[in-house]
């Protein structure tokens, strides 16, 4: 009988908080991530601590905001990328190092040099490895309409979300039938644009029945200038929401298309009865903006559409069943509480939170009361963002634009920027203090050349 519970972390990239059958907003259905949330515990208030796909999983594997060490963006789009440090402690490798038997199976973008054998993991089927095999069984397969998405020829059990939920299951049977416990890391590019989902998921959303994101009507007006711009940069000033519900049903689709794959992993946690040994977590590295405020994919904004994110954790006997209302940082605080489930030890230096005992004891509030999320630059050139929100509102600290003030009771779909409410400013000069202490806190050297700035509100 092991003494040490398994590990099994799901991570699925860009997924929107909204868009789950948990969350109760759109009509997408996720029967088996509900599995995963209704037994254990659903963060209602996750955040990334930067909603940019490389730096979000480098902040997961060291424990540290991404600007602690200057991983900043992903590789090969405009700037060399920082990739992780990996030479000195790694939690996935101290875990390794007290006798489980580990795996890594899908995306890996956390090192562009190392792959996950580098990083503790014992065996590693990659994107590429997939990929090869969906391109050696379809090889004619041709794609027309883009970062919009469409209908997938390839059959569902040759698609990208199953062949993954396949190798992981192939790990499961594997690895179970020893003595060791075991931690299988999944990574997956879904729901990512493009999304092609296959059929039946390719046409179980009619895009005339899909609602319109409460953000959709976005003018704009007296927002930073380089939002507005992105319109152009995308040519996506003259796109209409009978063109975008298109793409949503296509999200939706693929959604719903990974839950499906995502059911089939805990059909054989619980056909090999390691189900109630095995810690689950599942998560995302960001939302996605998919036509709200009429943008696309992510980038030069901080809206609730990709910095809140998804966060269940279960573990059947040990975590009491919650909806937790605190605020998390998603990609930050797992390390330090996975390692305290495990009674390892954190390290002094990590930067997220250990939130086992609220898992532990269902707690529900004691937690932090705030989220931070950052933003460096990416694809058009560097553009800077610092952002905190709590219950009622968030301030957006734009180091080379104008800054952005919502409030999140009356207009909880950020339409409406009141940086320049005068009644307001108390309220933002409270929320910068507090920015200020948290970016020192996790060392942004942002705050070499800006402190002033933000602390005196005003721009230099």
């Amino acid at each position: 009988m092991r003494d040490k519970p398994n590990i099994l972390f799901i991570m699925y990239d860009q997924q929107r908080y909204d868009c789950l059958s948990m969350s109760g907003m759109y009509p997408v259905k996720t029967p088996n991530l509900e599995r995963i949330a209704d037994n254990g515990v659903y963060f209602e208030k996750a955040y990334t601590p930067i909603p940019v796909c490389t730096p979000a999983r480098q902040a997961l594997f060291t424990g540290k905001r991404p600007e602690a060490y200057g991983g900043l963006w992903n590789p090969h789009i405009v700037f060399p990328i920082c990739d992780t440090p990996s030479d000195g402690y790694l939690w996935t490798r101290a875990i390794k190092d007290t006798g489980y038997n580990t795996a890594y199976v899908g995306l890996w973008e956390a090192d562009s040099g190392k792959s996950p054998l580098q990083y503790g993991f014992d065996s590693f089927v990659g994107r590429h490895d997939i990929n090869k095999i969906i391109a050696e069984k379809h090889p004619n397969i041709q794609y027309e309409n883009g970062y919009f998405g469409e209908s997938n020829p390839v059959p569902l059990e040759d698609s990208y979300t199953h062949l993954t939920a396949k190798f992981a299951i192939e790990r499961i049977e594997a690895l179970s039938k020893l003595d060791k416990p075991w931690y299988i890391h999944i990574d997956s590019p879904e729901p990512h644009l493009p999304c092609r989902p296959s059929a039946p998921f390719d046409t179980m959303y009619d895009p005339d029945e899909i609602p319109m994101w409460g953000s959709f009507g976005e003018t704009f007006e007296n927002k930073p200038y380089i939002q507005k711009q992105q319109l152009i940069n995308w040519e996506l000033e003259n796109r209409g929401w009978d063109e975008w519900k298109h793409t949503t049903a296509n999200y939706y689709g693929i959604v719903s298309q990974y839950d499906d794959a995502v059911g089939r992993i805990l059909d054989k946690l619980e056909e090999t009865d390691e189900i109630e040994n095995t810690i689950i977590i599942y998560t995302t590295d960001h939302g996605d903006l998919g036509g709200g405020h009429r943008l696309v994919d992510k980038h030069c904004n901080m809206y609730e559409d990709i910095c809140r994110v998804p966060l269940a954790i279960r573990w059947d006997g040990h975590i009491k069943p919650n909806r937790y209302t605190g605020y998390v940082h998603n990609c930050l605080d797992v390390a330090p509480t996975l390692l305290s489930l495990l009674n390892l030890e954190i390290p002094s230096d990590f930067q997220g939170a250990d939130i086992s005992n609220e898992l532990i004891n269902g707690l529900n509030t004691d937690g932090r009361t705030y989220a931070v999320s950052t933003y460096n630059g990416q694809q058009f050139g560097l553009y800077c963002s610092r952002m905190i929100c709590n219950a009622n509102y968030k301030y957006v600290w734009n180091l080379t634009d104008m800054d952005e003030f919502y409030d999140l009771q009356s207009d909880p779909h950020e339409l409406t920027n009141l940086i320049y409410d005068s009644t307001k400013a108390q309220i933002i000069s409270d929320m910068r203090l507090k920015l200020h202490d948290e970016l020192k806190r996790c060392s942004d050297p942002i705050l070499r050349w800006n402190a002033k700035q933000l602390l005196n509100n005003r721009k230099l």
